[in-house]
This record gives structure tokens, C-alpha cells and sequence, in this order.
């Protein structure tokens, strides 16, 4: 057996998102009273709730594990006596404007990936970067440049995910690889199964080719920890897969993670972000910093298998998980 075979330990890791802001207009009237949201490729639910203290919409982006937070989030806010709705947006640069405008209130997010979001709407991409692998100064920095744009940075938790790479056990063993330094130190033409935005994210591609000498001959763009991306991987169509380190399904596919031992990736704990003005007291500071305070990486691998690979609802594991940790109920 493979030194790989055993999972490596949880590193912190940022999932950069870099590119154009895109304007959003025609649609869901927020409840802060700023524009309008694009319906193509969003979705909303209903958490319900009795609304005493008024309407929340909480924002979500595309993935398991981000309506996962969502639903959470909402069904804590409905315990606190809001009345709440979960929108989907498809990505980073689509909700982050829409938090600023108050269309959405609040929003689950990764402390590295949105400090460096910010730092390149705020200084261009080019900028020096301003997150690192320890999350005290990762937040703090998020912190400085989110409360200028009306955004108010909660409390961090212990709970992270992290870009992680994987490759098949077999491929591990023949290689004796464990760490991304061994990859690159093997000198194999690699093929990444990843989103298409790999090519030009510096926490993906450039990183892997900077820090660990990979030689990647191209991205093959079947997304982050897809099961097709997976099965690429699977099937030997690509050696490497993007994938989070939250991936509750690698075993599945035959899949270990190479350790990221150069700490390329950045503290990505994660954390409510809110709009001030709508979001920013303390009664919704206290009910998400409920979850916020006993969530794990490990608590965040099981309920995305129980989402993911056993395709349970995401409201209802989200219910149960709150419930099992007695969150709900005033």
C-alpha cells in the first residue's frame, strides 16, 4: 500500500476567485431596498418562519456544501424569529455585489478566498495578496477591506475547506506520491480535471506549476470535484482532480488527496459575512455564531456525503445537523 492512501491532514487552503463583477439586474427586489436580481441561473426556497423581526434572504452559491450553510444559516435565522428565503446564485461574482446592494443579507463564505476577492476588486488582480495560512491575519485583513463596501466580516470558526488535489490510489502507488512536492518531483505530464477558470487562478494552475514544478498540459474543464471530473480521474482520461478537502466521495471513485505540504492553498475557514446595514445586529450575529462555534471540518465531510453522495435534501440535513447539536428551538 501507498504512503498516499492515508487522507493527509487538513491544511488551510483559499479557493480563489478572480474576474470581472458582473452587473446584475432584472428580478428579485431585495429586501434592503437595492436592485434587482438575475433569475437566469438562480433559484430560491422558502425557510418560512414567523418574520417578527423582519425578512432575511440568505444568499447561496452553486455547490452542496454552499446550500448546505445556506439552509442552515436560514433555518437558525427562523429560529431567531426572522422570516427567511435562500437565493442561489451561480457564483462569487455574482453574490458579492448583490450582499453589497442588500439584494442579499447574508451569505456562508471562505475567509482567504473573499479576503482575495476583495483584495483584486479593491487593487487589482495584480495586487499583493493579502491572505495567508493563518486565519487570525486572514480575517483581519478581510475585515479591512469588506467593512468599507457595507459588509460586516462574523466571527471565524474552526470548521475549513480547502482546494485540494486527489489522484487515483493506483497512480499514488505506482509514483510513490503523497505530497503535490512529489508529483512535481515526478516529472509526469499531468492532465487537471477542473473548472475552466484553473487556467488562470493562481491558487490552481499557476500555483501548481510556481510553487510545485507540476507540469500540467492542460486543464480539462469538467469543474470542481464533479463526479465527472472524478471519473476522469477514474478512468485515466486525466492524472489529477481539483477537489475540496470536504470531498465526502473520493473513496467512491478510488481517489487519495496529495498533501499540499508547501501550504500553497490559504486559511479558507468558514464564516458568516452580512450586509451591515440590513444583517449587522447582534441578535444575527448571536444566532449563525451558534453554528459558527461547533461546526467542524469533519461535521462539514459528513453532511456533504449525506447531501451529496446519499442525495438527501439539503434543508432536511441541515435540520437534522441543527438539531442533533441542539441549536434549534428559543
Amino acid at each position: 500500500m501507498s504512503k498516499a492512501a492515508t487522507p493527509f491532514g487538513r491544511v488551510a487552503r483559499a479557493l480563489t476567485v478572480a474576474g470581472s463583477v458582473v452587473a446584475l439586474t432584472a428580478g428579485l427586489a431585495g429586501c434592503g431596498g437595492g436592485e434587482s436580481l438575475e433569475e437566469s441561473g438562480s433559484g430560491d426556497s422558502s425557510a418560512g418562519g414567523g418574520g417578527g423581526k423582519g425578512t432575511l434572504v440568505v444568499g447561496s452559491a452553486g455547490f452542496t456544501e454552499s446550500a448546505l450553510m445556506a439552509e442552515m444559516y436560514a433555518q437558525l435565522l427562523e429560529d431567531a424569529g426572522y422570516r427567511t428565503s435562500v437565493k442561489t446564485l451561480k457564483n462569487r461574482e455574482l453574490y458579492e455585489p448583490a450582499l453589497e446592494k442588500g439584494q442579499i443579507d447574508v451569505v456562508p463564505e471562505y475567509a482567504a478566498t473573499l479576503a482575495e476577492f476583495l483584495n483584486a476588486k479593491e487593487n487589482g488582480s495584480k495586487a499583493d495578496p493579502v491572505a495567508s495560512s493563518d486565519v487570525t491575519k486572514t480575517v483581519e485583513a478581510l475585515r479591512k477591506l469588506a467593512e468599507p463596501r457595507g459588509l460586516k466580516v462574523l466571527p471565524v470558526g474552526e470548521a475549513v475547506d480547502q482546494n485540494a488535489f486527489a489522484v487515483t490510489e493506483e497512480f499514488a502507488a505506482k509514483h510513490d506520491l503523497e505530497t503535490l512536492t512529489d508529483l512535481g518531483e515526478s516529472k509526469q505530464k499531468i492532465k487537471l480535471a477542473a473548472g475552466d477558470e484553473c487556467d488562470v487562478r493562481p491558487f490552481c494552475r499557476p500555483g501548481l506549476e510556481k510553487t510545485y514544478g507540476i507540469d500540467i498540459t492542460a486543464v480539462d474543464p469538467k469543474g470542481v470535484g464533479t463526479p465527472q471530473a472524478k471519473q476522469a480521474v477514474k478512468d485515466g482520461t486525466d492524472q489529477l482532480v481539483l477537489t475540496t478537502t470536504t470531498d465526502a466521495t473520493l473513496d467512491s471513485f478510488g481517489l487519495v488527496l496529495l498533501e499540499d505540504d508547501k501550504n500553497l492553498q490559504n486559511a479558507d475557514n468558514l464564516l458568516p459575512v452580512v450586509n451591515e446595514k440590513d444583517a449587522g445586529g447582534k441578535d444575527v450575529e448571536a444566532a449563525l455564531g451558534k453554528l459558527t462555534k461547533v461546526l467542524t471540518t469533519d461535521d462539514l465531510i459528513e453532511l456533504n456525503r449525506k447531501a451529496g453522495a446519499e442525495r438527501q435534501k439539503p434543508e432536511d440535513v441541515a435540520k437534522e445537523y441543527l438539531e442533533s447539536k441542539g441549536l434549534l428551538g428559543k
